[in-house]
């Protein structure tokens, strides 16, 4: 990746950690990377086209602003998406989450992989699982 494809591509994982999960605990920041991750690979697309996809991450469309508004958060966000860039994928190649206080729809037609604080993840239906690493 080049040097500037890399730092954009921090900075967006670096976002939708922070928007959609800065409250839960480092597995769920984690697990929120790691699904951002797998569709990037999945698609073949960048991160920011993955993040910014109509209607896949709420903060991108139910936000005015992108700017984040806890410094220390932000530097949390970065610090993870660094450490999901360098490990292994733990959720089973999820590739979708949502928090445990809603029940979309879509949910029904996939595969359930794990909950990490309050997000439940899951994967494509017949998708198959990549082997762990131990």
């Amino acid at each position: 990746m080049e040097s500037m494809g890399f730092v954009e591509g921090l900075l967006w994982l670096t976002l939708n950690i922070y928007h959609e999960a800065r409250s839960e605990p480092e597995i769920g920041k984690l697990a929120v990377a790691h699904v951002t991750l797998n569709r990037a690979m999945e698609e073949q697309k960048s991160i920011e086209e993955v993040v910014t996809a109509p209607y896949q991450f709420s903060w991108t469309f139910q936000k005015t602003s992108f700017i984040p508004a806890e410094p220390g958060s932000l530097e949390d966000s970065m610090g993870v998406a660094l450490k999901a860039i360098t490990s292994k994928d733990f959720t089973q190649g999820s590739t979708f989450y949502h928090r445990t206080d809603v029940s979309p729809r879509w949910a029904a037609h996939k595969n359930f992989t794990a909950q990490y604080g309050s997000h439940k993840f899951y994967r494509q239906a017949g998708a198959s699982v990549p082997p762990l690493p131990f």
